[in-house]
Protein backbone atom coordinates (compact mmCIF):
# COMPACT_ATOMS: atom_id res chain seq x y z
CA UNK A 1 0.00 0.00 0.00
CA UNK A 2 1.37 3.46 -0.85
CA UNK A 3 0.55 6.99 -1.12
CA UNK A 4 1.29 8.57 -5.26
CA UNK A 5 1.91 11.96 -6.22
CA UNK A 6 2.09 11.78 -9.67
CA UNK A 7 1.74 9.52 -12.82
CA UNK A 8 5.41 8.87 -12.56
CA UNK A 9 5.26 7.33 -9.23
CA UNK A 10 2.30 5.11 -9.92
CA UNK A 11 3.77 3.83 -13.31
CA UNK A 12 6.71 2.76 -10.54
CA UNK A 13 4.59 1.44 -8.39
CA UNK A 14 2.02 -0.65 -10.70
CA UNK A 15 5.34 -2.46 -12.14
CA UNK A 16 6.57 -3.31 -8.95
CA UNK A 17 2.93 -4.96 -8.14
CA UNK A 18 3.20 -6.68 -11.06
CA UNK A 19 6.46 -8.32 -10.57
CA UNK A 20 5.23 -9.81 -7.72
CA UNK A 21 2.48 -11.71 -10.35
CA UNK A 22 0.10 -12.09 -7.05
CA UNK A 23 -2.83 -12.18 -9.57
CA UNK A 24 -4.65 -10.11 -7.52
CA UNK A 25 -6.32 -7.05 -9.09
CA UNK A 26 -4.53 -2.88 -8.24
CA UNK A 27 -7.22 -1.00 -6.24
CA UNK A 28 -6.72 2.50 -7.04
CA UNK A 29 -8.32 5.22 -4.73
CA UNK A 30 -8.56 9.01 -4.61
CA UNK A 31 -6.38 10.69 -1.86
CA UNK A 32 -8.02 13.02 0.55
CA UNK A 33 -5.47 15.49 1.74
CA UNK A 34 -8.06 16.27 5.07
CA UNK A 35 -8.65 16.30 8.57
CA UNK A 36 -8.83 12.48 10.01
CA UNK A 37 -11.51 12.05 12.39
CA UNK A 38 -12.28 8.33 14.11
CA UNK A 39 -15.54 7.43 16.21
CA UNK A 40 -15.77 4.22 18.34
CA UNK A 41 -19.46 3.58 18.94
CA UNK A 42 -22.19 0.77 20.18
CA UNK A 43 -25.04 -0.21 18.59
CA UNK A 44 -28.16 -2.58 19.57
CA UNK A 45 -30.38 -2.48 16.33
CA UNK A 46 -32.23 0.85 18.05
CA UNK A 47 -29.87 2.77 19.20
CA UNK A 48 -26.24 3.86 18.49
CA UNK A 49 -24.15 5.45 21.07
CA UNK A 50 -21.23 7.70 20.77
CA UNK A 51 -18.80 7.95 23.63
CA UNK A 52 -16.98 10.61 21.83
CA UNK A 53 -15.17 11.92 18.76
CA UNK A 54 -11.88 11.71 18.28
CA UNK A 55 -9.94 14.15 16.13
CA UNK A 56 -6.54 13.00 14.33
CA UNK A 57 -3.17 15.01 14.35
CA UNK A 58 -1.40 13.10 11.53
CA UNK A 59 -2.06 14.20 7.91
CA UNK A 60 -5.18 11.32 6.74
CA UNK A 61 -3.64 8.53 4.86
CA UNK A 62 -1.10 7.81 8.15
CA UNK A 63 -2.42 4.95 9.85
CA UNK A 64 -4.79 5.48 12.73
CA UNK A 65 -2.67 3.42 14.65
CA UNK A 66 0.52 5.47 14.16
CA UNK A 67 -1.76 8.66 14.56
CA UNK A 68 -2.31 11.31 17.84
CA UNK A 69 -5.94 11.04 18.50
CA UNK A 70 -7.41 14.23 20.49
CA UNK A 71 -10.45 13.95 22.87
CA UNK A 72 -12.54 16.08 22.42
CA UNK A 73 -11.61 16.84 18.50
CA UNK A 74 -9.99 20.78 18.94
CA UNK A 75 -10.30 21.65 15.94
CA UNK A 76 -13.86 20.75 14.65
CA UNK A 77 -16.93 23.01 14.11
CA UNK A 78 -20.27 22.23 15.95
CA UNK A 79 -21.61 21.73 12.57
CA UNK A 80 -18.71 19.70 11.84
CA UNK A 81 -19.32 16.97 15.07
CA UNK A 82 -23.01 17.02 14.00
CA UNK A 83 -22.88 15.59 10.65
CA UNK A 84 -20.18 13.10 12.17
CA UNK A 85 -22.64 12.00 14.90
CA UNK A 86 -25.67 11.83 12.42
CA UNK A 87 -23.73 9.85 9.90
CA UNK A 88 -22.45 7.09 12.52
CA UNK A 89 -26.17 6.63 13.72
CA UNK A 90 -27.66 6.37 10.51
CA UNK A 91 -24.74 3.79 9.30
CA UNK A 92 -25.20 1.91 12.67
CA UNK A 93 -28.73 1.39 12.39
CA UNK A 94 -28.76 0.66 8.88
CA UNK A 95 -26.16 -2.05 9.00
CA UNK A 96 -28.18 -2.93 12.15
CA UNK A 97 -25.18 -3.45 13.65
CA UNK A 98 -25.10 -5.34 17.51
CA UNK A 99 -22.30 -4.53 19.54
CA UNK A 100 -19.09 -2.22 19.24
CA UNK A 101 -18.62 -0.73 15.47
CA UNK A 102 -15.56 2.35 14.24
CA UNK A 103 -15.78 4.72 11.71
CA UNK A 104 -12.95 6.69 10.36
CA UNK A 105 -13.95 9.62 8.54
CA UNK A 106 -11.70 12.65 6.95
CA UNK A 107 -12.71 16.22 6.43
CA UNK A 108 -12.16 18.20 3.67
CA UNK A 109 -12.58 22.15 4.03
CA UNK A 110 -12.89 24.79 1.43
CA UNK A 111 -9.41 26.79 0.55
CA UNK A 112 -11.82 29.98 1.43
CA UNK A 113 -12.82 28.70 5.16
CA UNK A 114 -16.29 29.13 4.77
CA UNK A 115 -17.28 25.21 4.74
CA UNK A 116 -16.27 21.75 4.74
CA UNK A 117 -17.03 17.93 3.39
CA UNK A 118 -17.28 14.96 5.86
CA UNK A 119 -16.25 11.73 3.77
CA UNK A 120 -16.87 8.24 5.25
CA UNK A 121 -13.36 6.88 4.78
CA UNK A 122 -13.98 3.22 6.14
CA UNK A 123 -16.65 1.48 8.69
CA UNK A 124 -15.63 -1.48 11.07
CA UNK A 125 -18.17 -3.71 12.69
CA UNK A 126 -16.12 -4.56 15.25
CA UNK A 127 -13.63 -3.59 18.42
CA UNK A 128 -10.98 -1.03 17.62
CA UNK A 129 -7.53 -0.14 19.26
CA UNK A 130 -8.97 2.76 20.25
CA UNK A 131 -11.76 1.69 22.70
CA UNK A 132 -9.50 1.59 25.94
CA UNK A 133 -8.96 4.98 25.42
CA UNK A 134 -12.19 6.43 24.26
CA UNK A 135 -13.68 4.46 27.29
CA UNK A 136 -10.97 5.36 30.34
CA UNK A 137 -11.54 9.24 29.02
CA UNK A 138 -15.55 9.58 29.15
CA UNK A 139 -16.34 6.79 31.30
CA UNK A 140 -18.12 4.85 29.20
CA UNK A 141 -17.42 0.80 30.03
CA UNK A 142 -17.88 0.58 25.95
CA UNK A 143 -16.69 -3.24 26.04
CA UNK A 144 -19.10 -4.10 29.56
CA UNK A 145 -21.99 -2.16 27.23
CA UNK A 146 -21.53 -3.89 24.00
CA UNK A 147 -21.41 -7.20 25.72
CA UNK A 148 -24.40 -7.14 26.96
CA UNK A 149 -26.10 -5.69 23.86
CA UNK A 150 -24.45 -9.27 21.91
CA UNK A 151 -26.27 -10.95 24.95
CA UNK A 152 -29.61 -9.14 24.40
CA UNK A 153 -29.59 -5.95 26.60
CA UNK A 154 -30.50 -3.10 24.82
CA UNK A 155 -28.90 0.38 25.64
CA UNK A 156 -32.33 1.76 26.71
CA UNK A 157 -32.24 -1.23 29.54
CA UNK A 158 -28.89 -0.08 30.42
CA UNK A 159 -29.81 3.61 30.89
CA UNK A 160 -27.78 4.88 27.68
CA UNK A 161 -29.66 6.93 25.30
CA UNK A 162 -28.99 7.06 21.66
CA UNK A 163 -26.06 9.92 19.93
CA UNK A 164 -23.27 11.88 21.10
CA UNK A 165 -22.41 11.22 25.04
CA UNK A 166 -21.74 14.20 27.19
CA UNK A 167 -18.44 15.94 26.40
CA UNK A 168 -15.97 15.97 29.58
CA UNK A 169 -14.59 18.64 30.65
CA UNK A 170 -10.73 17.52 30.32
CA UNK A 171 -8.05 16.80 27.10
CA UNK A 172 -6.84 13.26 25.88
CA UNK A 173 -4.42 12.56 23.58
CA UNK A 174 -3.54 9.01 22.54
CA UNK A 175 0.19 8.88 21.06
CA UNK A 176 2.01 5.93 19.09
CA UNK A 177 4.49 4.49 20.64
CA UNK A 178 7.54 3.46 17.94
CA UNK A 179 10.42 0.64 18.28
CA UNK A 180 12.31 1.85 15.19
CA UNK A 181 15.09 3.44 16.80
CA UNK A 182 15.78 -0.29 17.80
CA UNK A 183 15.44 -1.41 14.22
CA UNK A 184 18.39 0.77 12.13
CA UNK A 185 17.64 0.67 8.69
CA UNK A 186 14.00 0.57 9.00
CA UNK A 187 11.95 3.09 6.93
CA UNK A 188 10.08 5.25 9.43
CA UNK A 189 8.05 7.28 6.90
CA UNK A 190 4.44 7.04 8.38
CA UNK A 191 1.77 5.69 5.54
CA UNK A 192 -1.29 3.33 5.11
CA UNK A 193 1.00 0.81 7.09
CA UNK A 194 0.90 0.93 10.78
CA UNK A 195 4.82 0.62 12.09
CA UNK A 196 3.48 1.72 16.06
CA UNK A 197 3.97 -1.27 18.37
CA UNK A 198 2.13 0.14 21.44
CA UNK A 199 0.46 3.58 22.69
CA UNK A 200 0.47 5.94 25.66
CA UNK A 201 -2.14 8.34 27.05
CA UNK A 202 -1.65 12.00 27.97
CA UNK A 203 -4.52 13.88 30.15
CA UNK A 204 -4.99 17.60 31.87
CA UNK A 205 -7.39 20.03 31.35
CA UNK A 206 -5.95 22.02 28.32
CA UNK A 207 -3.96 20.85 25.26
CA UNK A 208 -0.67 22.06 25.73
CA UNK A 209 -0.40 20.08 28.59
CA UNK A 210 -1.76 16.83 27.59
CA UNK A 211 0.01 17.25 24.74
CA UNK A 212 3.47 17.20 26.41
CA UNK A 213 2.45 14.86 28.55
CA UNK A 214 1.84 12.18 25.65
CA UNK A 215 4.91 13.24 24.27
CA UNK A 216 7.53 12.41 27.01
CA UNK A 217 5.51 8.53 28.00
CA UNK A 218 5.89 7.98 24.65
CA UNK A 219 9.97 9.28 24.16
CA UNK A 220 8.73 11.78 21.98
CA UNK A 221 9.29 15.18 23.50
CA UNK A 222 12.07 17.26 22.27
CA UNK A 223 14.63 18.21 24.61
CA UNK A 224 14.36 22.11 26.01
CA UNK A 225 17.21 23.43 24.14
CA UNK A 226 18.87 22.62 21.22
CA UNK A 227 18.66 22.54 17.32
CA UNK A 228 16.31 22.20 14.40
CA UNK A 229 16.67 21.26 10.66
CA UNK A 230 13.89 22.55 8.73
CA UNK A 231 13.10 21.89 5.54
CA UNK A 232 9.23 22.44 5.00
CA UNK A 233 7.32 22.41 0.97
CA UNK A 234 6.63 25.81 -1.03
CA UNK A 235 3.00 25.30 -0.26
CA UNK A 236 3.41 24.86 3.38
CA UNK A 237 5.77 27.98 4.29
CA UNK A 238 3.22 30.20 4.76
CA UNK A 239 1.53 27.98 7.52
CA UNK A 240 4.75 26.95 9.24
CA UNK A 241 5.65 30.63 9.87
CA UNK A 242 4.14 30.90 13.41
CA UNK A 243 6.07 27.51 14.32
CA UNK A 244 8.92 29.09 13.26
CA UNK A 245 8.22 31.91 15.29
CA UNK A 246 7.83 29.78 18.68
CA UNK A 247 11.07 27.62 18.14
CA UNK A 248 12.96 31.15 17.47
CA UNK A 249 11.42 32.39 20.75
CA UNK A 250 12.17 29.54 23.02
CA UNK A 251 16.11 29.36 21.64
CA UNK A 252 15.66 26.65 19.50
CA UNK A 253 18.86 27.02 17.03
CA UNK A 254 17.53 26.71 13.05
CA UNK A 255 19.18 25.10 9.87
CA UNK A 256 17.18 24.65 7.32
CA UNK A 257 17.81 24.31 3.54
CA UNK A 258 18.03 26.60 0.95
CA UNK A 259 14.50 28.12 0.32
CA UNK A 260 13.23 27.66 4.05
CA UNK A 261 16.08 29.31 4.92
CA UNK A 262 15.26 32.47 3.02
CA UNK A 263 12.04 32.36 4.33
CA UNK A 264 13.08 32.40 7.72
CA UNK A 265 15.37 34.90 7.33
CA UNK A 266 12.63 37.20 5.86
CA UNK A 267 10.84 36.71 8.94
CA UNK A 268 13.37 37.92 11.06
CA UNK A 269 14.67 35.03 12.51
CA UNK A 270 18.59 33.69 12.61
CA UNK A 271 18.83 30.47 10.61
CA UNK A 272 22.03 28.47 9.73
CA UNK A 273 21.64 27.13 5.26
CA UNK A 274 22.46 24.24 4.81
CA UNK A 275 22.23 22.27 1.36
CA UNK A 276 19.64 19.67 0.88
CA UNK A 277 21.73 17.85 -2.12
CA UNK A 278 24.79 16.02 -1.31
CA UNK A 279 26.10 16.46 -4.71
CA UNK A 280 26.14 19.88 -3.84
CA UNK A 281 28.91 19.62 -1.41
CA UNK A 282 29.40 20.41 2.73
CA UNK A 283 28.22 20.44 4.85
CA UNK A 284 25.06 19.14 3.88
CA UNK A 285 21.58 17.31 5.59
CA UNK A 286 23.28 14.43 6.01
CA UNK A 287 26.42 15.68 7.46
CA UNK A 288 24.91 17.53 10.36
CA UNK A 289 22.97 14.59 11.25
CA UNK A 290 25.34 12.50 11.56
CA UNK A 291 27.58 14.42 13.20
CA UNK A 292 24.94 15.35 15.61
CA UNK A 293 24.39 19.05 15.38
CA UNK A 294 20.60 18.68 14.88
CA UNK A 295 18.52 17.35 17.45
CA UNK A 296 15.34 16.80 15.05
CA UNK A 297 13.70 17.67 11.81
CA UNK A 298 10.89 18.91 10.85
CA UNK A 299 9.58 19.08 6.84
CA UNK A 300 7.56 17.49 4.74
CA UNK A 301 8.54 16.65 1.02
CA UNK A 302 7.21 18.58 -2.03
CA UNK A 303 7.87 15.36 -4.11
CA UNK A 304 9.17 11.79 -3.39
CA UNK A 305 11.00 9.81 -5.88
CA UNK A 306 14.70 10.59 -5.58
CA UNK A 307 14.70 13.05 -2.47
CA UNK A 308 12.45 10.38 -0.99
CA UNK A 309 15.61 8.34 -1.18
CA UNK A 310 17.36 11.25 0.37
CA UNK A 311 15.22 11.29 3.11
CA UNK A 312 15.09 7.81 4.14
CA UNK A 313 18.81 8.18 4.72
CA UNK A 314 18.45 11.07 6.69
CA UNK A 315 15.73 9.34 8.76
CA UNK A 316 18.01 6.24 9.11
CA UNK A 317 20.98 8.34 10.45
CA UNK A 318 18.48 9.99 13.06
CA UNK A 319 17.11 6.22 13.96
CA UNK A 320 20.96 5.51 14.59
CA UNK A 321 21.35 8.10 17.01
CA UNK A 322 18.25 7.39 18.54
CA UNK A 323 19.04 4.02 19.55
CA UNK A 324 22.42 5.48 21.13
CA UNK A 325 20.68 8.28 22.99
CA UNK A 326 17.66 5.35 24.36
CA UNK A 327 20.88 2.86 25.25
CA UNK A 328 22.60 5.32 27.20
CA UNK A 329 19.40 6.89 28.74
CA UNK A 330 18.43 3.16 29.87
CA UNK A 331 21.63 2.81 31.72
CA UNK A 332 20.97 6.38 33.24
CA UNK A 333 17.31 5.19 34.61
CA UNK A 334 18.70 1.85 35.68
CA UNK A 335 21.78 3.04 37.70
CA UNK A 336 19.15 5.80 39.33
CA UNK A 337 16.85 2.83 40.72
CA UNK A 338 19.78 0.93 42.10
CA UNK A 339 19.65 -1.84 38.98
CA UNK A 340 21.16 -3.76 36.43
CA UNK A 341 20.72 -1.71 33.09
CA UNK A 342 18.18 -3.42 31.86
CA UNK A 343 16.75 -3.05 27.96
CA UNK A 344 13.45 -3.41 29.07
CA UNK A 345 13.55 -0.23 30.96
CA UNK A 346 12.19 2.39 28.33
CA UNK A 347 9.57 4.78 29.91
CA UNK A 348 10.92 7.70 32.27
CA UNK A 349 7.47 8.71 33.61
CA UNK A 350 4.24 7.21 33.90
CA UNK A 351 1.55 8.22 31.52
CA UNK A 352 -1.21 9.59 34.23
CA UNK A 353 -2.09 12.98 35.46
CA UNK A 354 -0.43 11.89 39.27
CA UNK A 355 2.74 10.50 37.73
CA UNK A 356 3.81 13.71 35.94
CA UNK A 357 4.78 16.67 37.97
CA UNK A 358 4.88 20.56 36.48
CA UNK A 359 8.46 22.40 36.98
CA UNK A 360 8.52 25.64 35.66
CA UNK A 361 6.64 25.24 32.92
CA UNK A 362 8.12 21.75 32.29
CA UNK A 363 7.63 18.14 32.74
CA UNK A 364 9.27 16.12 35.33
CA UNK A 365 8.72 12.37 35.52
CA UNK A 366 7.98 11.35 39.08
CA UNK A 367 10.85 8.60 40.31
CA UNK A 368 8.38 4.92 40.92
Amino acid sequence: MEIVYNATELVRYVSLAMELDTGHPVLIDKYLQGKEVEVDAICDGDRVLIPGVMEHIERAGVHSGDSMAVYPGVNLSLREVETIVDYTVRIGLALQVKGLMNVQYVIMRDDEGSGSTVYVLEVNPRSSRTVPFISKVTGVPMVKVATKVMLGMSLKEQGYSSGLWKRQKLIAIKAPVFSMSKLPGVDTYLGPEMKSTGEVMGIDYDFGSALVKALVAAGLALPPKGSILLSIADRDKRSANSLIRKLSKVGYRLYATEGTSEVIRAAGHEVTMISKKISEGHPNVIDIIQGGEVDAALGRDSERGTQARVDLHERNLFGLRRAQKLKAREARVAESLDEPSSPEVHLLCRPHRDGLHRVAGTVRPVRP
